[in-house]
């Protein structure tokens, strides 16, 4: 079974007029050309696109061949600007707010495997594997800050222990499955765990509970983080909240730095995709940066219809008589 602990949420769509109705909720994004291979490039300008089944392929290589020639100039222009990033130590006054995070159980639990500990770094410098952004969560970033922030309201902002929750809508789609929908790309399963019944108020079981079987759905930590292995920080969580910092004008930044001493250790904490280039992110002379996002001659912005993240949880049952042994 799962055990749903918080009541259904709208999705909070936003409101259409009549001559709209037909017509998608659309997200910007700013997708990192010429570095991913050509082939995912235009399958993302094709498929993910709004007008992505009119594109000109054509014209698609020569902005891809364009962007790729400008990365060779940056080799050579900025070969080792990924290298030793300097991290930073929090000021005192930021202590209270570190005591909070540090203490927090999420936090010991997500962070627990390798040394980690709260840092300021510098955003221009993080190596990013995330090769698009979507522009819509500037405005929720900087809605969360005054004209002229604190070092309080950043810290917040980049490492929220107060786990504020997206908003999350689930229903029973069948008998036997049952399926989330969120705006947030980071709603995820969670975790699977047999409960005993007095740990469950308010359900009234058909039976005798023998046992409950709980699946959790929701979301990470959710705390700016970024890795630190061989000699170079990269961004493991919260792109979408580094690119919006650094779109309203902030370089330093409060962030989660767990040191990691091996590739092996890394696969640990690492997520799939960062796993999947980490020559990239760790070899390459120059590897994608988070200020690439705003090198006018590696981005480009494209409209693209707005998705919700699915999970889907199924379970089947098999009952049966078997032989006492």
């Amino acid at each position: 079974m799962v055990v749903m602990l918080n009541k259904p949420m709208a999705l909070g769509i936003e409101r259409v007029t009549a001559a709209d109705a037909n017509e998608p909720l659309i997200d910007d994004y700013v997708y990192l050309a010429g570095r991913p291979p050509l082939r995912d490039y235009i399958h993302f300008m094709t498929e993910w696109a709004r007008y992505g089944k009119t594109a000109d392929v054509r014209a698609l290589t020569d902005e891809w061949r364009a962007a790729s020639v400008r990365i060779s100039e940056l080799e050579k222009q900025e070969a080792g600007w990924a290298d030793n990033p300097v991290i930073g130590q929090l000021g005192h006054h930021l202590e209270p707010l570190r005591a909070e995070v540090l203490n927090d159980p999420l936090f010991q639990q997500a962070f627990g495997t390798q040394p980690a500990d709260i840092a300021v770094v510098e955003l221009d410098r993080l190596v990013v594997y995330q090769k698009h952004v979507n522009l819509n969560y500037v405005p929720h970033v900087q809605s969360r800050l005054e004209s002229a922030p604190t070092e309080e309201d950043i810290f917040r902002v980049c490492l929220p222990f107060d786990h504020p929750q997206p908003v999350v809508r689930w229903m029973r789609s069948h008998h036997n499955t049952y399926t989330f929908f969120s705006p947030s790309n980071d709603l995820r399963f969670l975790d699977s765990a047999i409960l005993d019944f007095s740990q469950v108020l308010g359900y009234a079981s058909p039976g005798a509970v023998a046992a409950l079987i709980a699946v959790s759905v929701g979301f990470g930590s959710n705390f700016l983080n970024a890795i630190h292995v061989e000699n170079r920080l990269i961004l493991n969580n919260g792109s979408h909240r580094a690119f919006s910092l650094r779109h309203l004008g902030l370089t330093h930044v409060p962030c989660i730095v767990q040191h990691v001493s091996s590739r092996e250790e890394l696969k640990t904490v690492a997520s799939s995709p960062l796993i999947r280039n980490l020559d990239l992110c760790l070899k390459h002379p120059r590897p994608p940066v988070l200020k690439d996002y705003f090198d006018p001659e590696l981005r480009k912005v494209v409209p693209v219809p707005r998705r919700l993240r699915q999970v889907r949880v199924k379970f089947e049952i098999d009952e049966a008589d078997v032989p006492a042994l």
